[in-house]
């Protein structure tokens, strides 16, 4: 635990949040993040934190999911803009 001081110089111990996740890796990716745990002497949870810690930015580059365009949209409105039937 941490320790953190008041405005009033109170030393207060911040507690960690552990919940506990269930995530799943593919066999390779699972076994590189146990081979790096073993190499550094950490836990697979400390490996996995670390990753997520250096690689947070790239993923905050990745555009969401409401970000791009449904091709199925994006072809009947192509599709649209080209009919040249009387309708």
């Amino acid at each position: 635990m941490r320790q953190q001081k008041s405005e009033e110089g109170i030393v207060v111990m911040a507690g960690t949040d552990k919940r506990k996740q269930s995530l799943y890796f593919p066999e390779s990716m699972l076994q590189e993040i146990q081979h790096e745990a073993a190499r550094l002497d950490r836990s697979l949870s400390w490996i996995v934190q670390r990753c997520v810690k250096i690689g947070i930015q790239e993923i905050r580059k990745l555009p969401s999911v409401n970000d791009i365009p449904d091709t199925n949209d994006a072809e009947s409105q192509s599709s649209d803009e080209f009919d040249t039937t009387n309708k």
